[in-house]
């Protein structure tokens, strides 16, 4: 089947797909319904994140969910793609994912200030091995559900992402260059978390009823 490149006759290349990866990331669909369906800035409500923990805030969890699944699609589509283009190529995939979750936390459509990185983060990674996915979002749903925080949870998820991707290395499809990648995963969800690591030893961050029935608090956990 030919590519969505070749069908456009446009030539395949490396760099125009981490140009197009950032673009996708880029593009913050959690901003965007806000701003179409409840006519704010998501910005300006709940934690201030564009991410799709905050735009179940306003927007409730049902639109909450399709923000998340778009910021899940955004670092999914862009390694699918390569991965279709170059024969499964890991670097290649890697880089576009990381371009992908650039795009996001940095968009260049909202002056560089944008989310947390982990569900486009995600997505990339489920594109390159859903078994490493699988595991981390296991270990999300352990820690959600013991401390109902859901920064913690993120955070452990992130931490799970380059261990996994270690402890599934064999070299046949990918090697040090996918564990290199969730490791720098890891770094930036950590990073962009901060603030929540120093209320949590503060005992200041509330916690999430998110997902567990009524309405979840106005925290500032993602």
């Amino acid at each position: 089947m030919s590519s969505p490149l070749a069908l456009a006759g446009v030539e395949w290349s490396l760099g125009l797909s981490l140009a197009l990866s950032y673009l996708l990331g880029s593009v913050p669909f959690g901003w965007l319904m806000a701003k179409l369906i409840r006519g704010v800035d998501i910005r300006t409500v709940g934690s201030g994140n564009i991410g799709a923990t905050n735009a179940m805030r306003v927007l409730g969890k049902p639109l909450g969910l399709v923000a998340f699944l778009c910021d899940f699609g955004k670092g999914f589509a862009p390694a699918y793609f390569v991965g279709r283009q170059t024969g499964d190529d890991s670097t290649a995939m890697v880089l576009c994912a990381a371009a992908a979750v650039c795009g996001h936390v940095w968009p260049i459509f909202l002056r560089f200030k944008g989310g947390k990185a982990v569900a486009t983060g995600l997505g990339g990674i489920v594109a390159i091995d859903p078994v490493v996915a699988l595991i981390a979002g296991g270990i999300w749903f352990v820690v959600l559900m013991c401390t109902r925080f859901v920064a913690l949870a993120s955070l452990a998820m992130g931490i799970t992402f380059p261990v996994a991707a270690y402890l599934r290395m064999d070299g046949r499809f990918y090697g040090w260059d996918f564990v290199a990648g969730t490791g720098v995963l890891c770094a930036l969800i950590l990073v962009r978390h901060r603030t929540n690591i120093t209320r949590m030893l503060a005992g200041e961050e509330s916690r999430s009823r998110m997902g567990f029935g009524g309405k979840h608090k106005d925290s500032k956990d993602d």
